[in-house]
């Protein structure tokens, strides 16, 4: 396996800092990127090996988003169980999706900042979030994978200074506790009573096996601090709620 990381030197910088015209997109039904969220992903399939190509000789951005129509794209595979929580994602394979299904129009771009090669051809990257976009247009395939038009414009904040959001801190743990009490799932509550507002909010709704809609909710919320309310909310919800045999992509196992 061979590994490689972000470029140096200026050249690298300006990459790391490009908001491009034309983004590549990469439809995954209950995957969500949020803004310096961290989403590994192991790429497999052809025209996305292509896309990852590309995105490592252009401005290394992927733009993340969820197709409207469930039916349309199929969830991503993994190896072994899933492990839903507030820690990092376990990489995530793609699904075989079918063919250009609808989406919803906001997604979240990250960068590679992370990627080996490994011996069988496939792809192991880490998207780090950088800014969400609105689709204004989608543009014909190149080598089989999506691409679209952004518009960076609406979300300028994803990319400003953070200022720590206020939210009820101490009911969102409480809610996550209940939550995952239910679901008999396992968390490091210490690491979790210690993390730095933002990357808490971040990495609990990336993680959560939340529906599509709600972890779209989640994407599109205005702020911080509406998406850490709206976490909350559901998470309560779901804490009340019976368990079923669904997953968050509405496949039952």
């Amino acid at each position: 396996m061979s590994e490689r990381g972000d470029p140096g030197g200026p050249e690298g910088q300006a990459q790391r800092h490009a908001l491009p015209g034309v983004l590549p997109i990469f439809p995954l039904i209950g995957v969500l990127l949020l803004p310096r969220g961290r989403l590994p992903l192991n790429i497999f399939e052809p025209r996305y090996l292509a896309m990852t190509r590309d995105a490592l000789g252009g401005e290394r951005l992927i733009g993340m988003i969820q197709p409207s129509d469930p039916q349309g794209e199929h969830g991503p595979r993994e190896h072994g169980p899933r492990e839903h929580g507030p820690r990092e994602h376990g990489p995530r394979e793609h699904g075989i999706g079918g063919m250009n299904p609808p989406v919803y129009p906001v997604g979240c771009a990250g960068r590679i900042t992370q990627f080996s090669e490994t011996d069988d051809g496939r792809f192991l990257i880490t998207l780090t979030g950088v800014s969400r976009f609105r689709i204004v247009e989608e543009l014909p395939l190149l080598s089989g994978y999506r691409r679209v038009v952004p518009d960076w414009q609406a979300f300028a904040q994803d990319r400003e200074a953070r200022v720590a959001p206020q939210f009820d801190r101490a009911r969102l743990v409480r809610g996550l506790k209940n939550f995952f009490g239910q679901r008999q799932l396992s968390a490091d509550w210490s690491a979790i009573e210690k993390a730095p507002a933002e990357q808490l909010v971040t990495s609990i709704a990336m993680a959560c096996p939340f529906a599509p809609s709600e972890k779209q909710a989640l994407l599109e919320a205005a702020d911080l601090e509406q998406r850490a309310t709206l976490l909350t909310g559901l998470v309560e919800m779901a804490a009340i709620k019976p368990t079923t045999d669904e997953d968050d992509t509405g496949t039952r196992h």
